[in-house]
């Protein structure tokens, strides 16, 4: 808390009183002098309404040591303002140069120190959370909601999770950011800002643009390039410049803290690994349609890499669809690489059968697929691993504590006391970093167990169709490249699973 105790003169018609008033700063830091208490007081000083201002100490006044120096040895003389600091023993009007010169700025250093040793514990703390994979915002993610039992988990949030799925799902169909949140508004359903005052959240964004909230394209970007929504929990990707600038930077992908598995899953990683490449493409659909074509986000040219321009040709009541090369409809260069559309769906659906039927004819990618699904008695020799280590992390916390009564007690000398406590806690960092990577191989095991089965479940239902539709489309295949005469190179995913 700080307060500013000042003497406030007033001027009443011809006489004049002068008065107590108190300037307090409730919630704010004292690393900065942003603080609406603290400007009140400078705009009386300012108007000469204040000529004394008392304080309990310096660091009540603020932690910036500059600042501090520079209102107290400038800005208050020149106003005539006289600074007292009670517990300092600090007045400027009897204070010698000695004091001015040498204890003031040292006192101030050690109150801007302090703030700044405060602002590096937080971070350590923070840091520390976010890599065991706790959350440590103060609002949940759309789409989840901050666990009951724990306010460090998240949990999924059953409405706000299924219009996240619908988001996805559209977006596979080969619907634009726009176009989904225009669905989104005609439906009648809260953005996250509107649905999280709804919840009763004070919830602010620097996006809102309007009284009332709507989606918007970049509300559905970010959306679909948020990895949370597959069980991962992402975190410290932006901070503070320092602790006296309130300035948010963002921070590069690789100093992001990453955790693996801390809360479920509301999109597979498949589905938002082919979101992450539909992304990197324009797949906008045409003036007055909603959906764009069939192909789009997969289909590049052969040669320059450009993606493929789909056109119409009609004549009578005939129309003619195929694709070209954007950069040579353009005029840009490049050749046409012309395919029909219809033709280009049967050479794909043909390749496609041809790949899975050479899947399931061999007999090693059969066993070698087996061999990912999860190997419960493997599980079970982690669970008895992991419970033996567990016991032995007690045991030598356990033998960790005694040593201080056997200390007390003049069981053993301080030598041994050290040499014994070094050796207990040599052991039980060693078990702490074991448990880790028990941990971490289970979750993987897990994790490759039900990727596989996913899998086998969606080549086994591909193998069924008749006909190509765009949910397999994306399911199987990663790009598909046009080269003049009609060639057609498919690169599928999943590949290093099948060959």
């Amino acid at each position: 808390m700080k307060r500013y105790r000042g003497k406030i003169k007033k001027y009443k018609e011809k006489s004049d009183c002068i008065k107590d008033g108190n300037y307090i700063d409730d919630g704010f830091s004292g690393a900065d002098f942003d603080r609406p208490g603290f400007k009140r007081m400078m705009a009386d000083i300012e108007t000469g309404n204040v000529n004394c201002v008392i304080v309990k100490d310096l660091s009540r006044l603020g932690r910036d040591y500059i600042e501090a120096g520079r209102l107290i040895q400038k800005t208050f003389p020149a106003f005539h303002v006289r600074f007292i600091a009670l517990t300092d023993n600090f007045d400027s009007q009897t204070a010698d140069t000695n004091t001015k010169s040498l204890i003031l700025p040292v006192k101030n250093f050690i109150n801007d120190s302090y703030c700044r040793d405060i602002s590096q514990k937080v971070k350590s703390a923070q840091r520390t959370k976010r890599e065991q994979g706790k959350f440590i915002g103060a609002f949940a993610v759309y789409g989840y909601r901050k666990s009951l039992e724990d306010k460090n988990k998240l949990c999924p949030d059953d409405y706000a999770a299924e219009i996240v799925r619908k988001i996805f799902a559209w977006k596979l169909e080969g619907m634009s950011a726009k176009a989904i949140a225009q669905r989104l508004n005609d439906l009648g359903i809260l953005s996250p800002l509107e649905y999280k005052k709804s919840l009763g959240e004070k919830y602010s964004t620097s996006f809102r643009t309007n009284i009332t909230a709507k989606w918007s394209a970049v509300t559905v970007g970010r959306i679909l390039s948020n990895e949370m929504y597959t069980g991962v929990m992402v975190q410290g990707k932006s901070g503070k410049v320092n602790y006296k600038v309130k300035k948010i930077m963002a921070k590069p992908k690789e100093e992001w803290v990453r955790v693996e598995g801390t809360h479920e899953a509301v999109i597979s990683r498949e589905d938002f690994e082919i979101v992450q490449e539909l992304l990197k493409v324009d797949i906008r659909a045409k003036a007055g349609e909603i959906h764009s074509h069939f192909f789009s986000g997969l289909l590049f040219c052969g040669d320059c890499q450009e993606p493929m321009y789909r056109r119409i040709n009609r004549y009578k009541d005939i129309s003619k669809i195929y694709f070209i090369c954007a950069k040579r409809n353009r005029g840009q260069g490049c050749t046409r690489h012309s395919v029909l559309e219809k033709d280009l769906k049967k050479v794909v659906f043909r390749i496609l059968q041809i790949y899975l039927s050479v899947f399931w004819d061999k007999c090693r990618q059969m066993e070698q697929i087996q061999r990912m699904e999860v190997d419960f008695e493997e599980i079970s020799r982690f669970d008895k691993e992991l419970k033996r280590l567990y016991r032995e992390q007690e045991k030598y916390l356990g033998l960790r504590a005694s040593l201080y009564e056997d200390l007390k007690t003049g069981f053993i000398t301080e030598a041994d006391f050290q040499n014994f406590s070094a050796i207990y806690e040599m052991k039980y960092e060693e078990i702490k970093n074991a448990l880790r990577r028990q941990e971490e191989m289970q979750k993987q095991l897990f994790h490759n167990g039900a990727a596989s089965d996913l899998k086998l479940r969606k080549l086994k239902e591909a193998m069924k169709l008749t006909n190509l539709d765009r949910d397999t489309l994306l399911c199987f295949i990663n790009r598909i490249e046009i080269f003049e005469g009609k060639k057609v190179y498919v690169e599928f995913r999943w590949k290093e699973e099948l060959f």
